[in-house]
């Protein structure tokens, strides 16, 4: 219904360039969401991720420009970056009993700051060519970037739906003790997601960055909002335990539609974020309220919506 709203309202909506660039535009994205949907079954969040995405972008540009490191050493070192941050969530999370909420909230502000104090809040580019093939180029006809996300999508789903590890997420976000006295290592397997969030998060960002040829500490502000209604519209439930990466994934073509479709429209992006708020609010309520959540706890990143429980939740 929004591809033929956009389409009767904005004549260069179905032009093959601009389709192009919805494909490009979501990739990051879609990247992301696969890790955050992984987060979410378990029954956590990561807030972080937005300004996981500003330290990497410019960490990675840093590295190019002024240090002088091949774009190839340069991704490596941020992909270490973004696992080491997710890892770092995990153990926090596991080894104090603090909600994921709560602590993700905290990391977001850090890496803000860091990234900040890192790029003395100015832009950074100079990167190499053939980095920016990564972000801009295309095999045979088809963006680089969207290959990227195809192969984390089909790696994503491998492992959530043919792997013991993707039952683990499912048995944790149900009941975490239950699955605890189950047999499975719960802190081992909430280490080891917020870690792969992490890596898929950096991946996201070195496509973006790759795109956009500038790194600035600005750029994945709010993108956690984006990540989470994407992931929440495509029936990955916020209290875990439910959902799917291929719903997850048409939550990206939603969200990734509604944001072109906007900007083509000339839409003020004051309105964009209150239709984004409003949607992203409808869909937990619905989520909340919905039949096949009767019965399970109600919490939201490890926070309980309802009365509250001696017990920790993570």
């Amino acid at each position: 219904m929004l591809v033929i709203g956009f389409s009767l309202l904005t004549p260069n909506f179905l032009d093959p360039n601009n389709l192009f660039n919805i494909s490009r535009q979501v990739a990051t994205l879609g990247i992301v969401a696969v890790g955050f949907a992984f987060i979410l079954i378990t029954g956590g969040i990561d807030l972080s991720v937005g300004y996981q995405i500003s330290l990497n972008i410019v960490v990675c540009g840093l590295l190019m420009s002024q240090y002088g490191l091949p774009w190839y050493i340069a991704i490596v070192a941020v992909l270490v970056l973004g696992t080491t941050i997710g890892l770092i969530n995990g153990l926090i999370i596991t080894l104090t009993g603090v909600a994921p909420l709560i602590v993700t909230l905290a990391m977001m502000t850090i890496l803000n700051g860091v990234s900040y104090l890192l790029s003395d809040g100015l832009p950074i580019f100079g990167f190499p060519t053939e980095f920016s093939f990564l972000g801009q180029g295309a095999l045979a006809g088809v963006p680089v970037s969207l290959i990227v996300m195809i192969l984390v999508w089909a790696a994503g789903i491998f492992l959530l739906n043919k792997t013991y590890i993707g039952r683990y997420f499912y048995a944790i976000g149900n009941n975490v003790e239950a699955a605890r006295l189950s047999g499975v290592n719960t802190s081992r397997t909430l280490i080891f997601v917020y870690a792969l969030g992490g890596f898929f998060t950096a991946i996201g960002a070195v496509l973006l960055l790759s795109r956009l040829n500038s790194a600035q500490s600005s750029t994945g502000a709010g993108f956690e909002f984006d990540v989470l209604t994407a992931c929440v519209l495509g029936g990955v439930s916020v209290m875990g335990g439910r959902g799917h990466l291929f719903g997850a994934f048409v939550g990206v073509l939603i969200v990734g539609v509604l944001d072109n479709g906007l900007v083509l429209m000339n839409v003020s992006e004051y309105v964009q974020l209150v239709l984004k708020g409003a949607i992203l609010l409808i869909a937990v309520i619905y989520d909340a309220r919905s039949k096949s959540s009767s019965g399970r706890r109600k919490q939201i990143g490890g926070v309980a919506l309802t009365k509250p429980s001696n017990r920790v939740t993570v």
